[in-house]
């Protein structure tokens, strides 16, 4: 085998080694889609967490919603200590962030899910019900 084969190999195996420990991490995260969200809205037991940048979240919100962008998320998790007792649910564009956030907030010891699809699959599960 050449050095340049094994290098291939060995990036082959980083990625699935990667790709296994996502899937590992995000196993145990529920994901609700956008009508089992809508449904939960008025429990006073969860609590919508956008991980958007502020661009984004001035552009479209989900009203009621808390602000944490993904980037400043570990550095700011102090601030959701209050909500210790609720379900956080994560919210971002596509499902992809607010994934990655859940898993950080879920090894802090947090009750969290993420919405599947995010604010794309919630904006065309309001278009379907009107």
């Amino acid at each position: 085998m050449t050095s340049g084969q094994i290098l291939i190999y060995g990036l082959i195996l980083l990625l699935i080694v990667l790709y296994v420990r996502r899937y590992l991490q995000t196993r145990s995260i529920r994901q609700y889609s956008a009508g089992e969200v809508r449904q939960k809205l008025n429990d006073r037991n969860i609590v919508l967490l956008d991980v958007r940048t502020e661009a984004e979240r001035r552009a479209q919100t989900i009203r009621g919603s808390l602000h944490l962008p993904l980037q400043q998320l570990g550095q700011r998790v102090k601030e959701l200590e209050g909500y210790r007792s609720k379900e956080i649910i994560c919210y971002c564009r596509s499902g992809n962030r607010s994934m990655s956030a859940a898993v950080l907030l879920h090894k802090r010891g947090f009750n969290v899910a993420n919405l599947k699809g995010g604010l794309a699959e919630w904006n065309l599960a309001a278009r379907q019900e009107h």
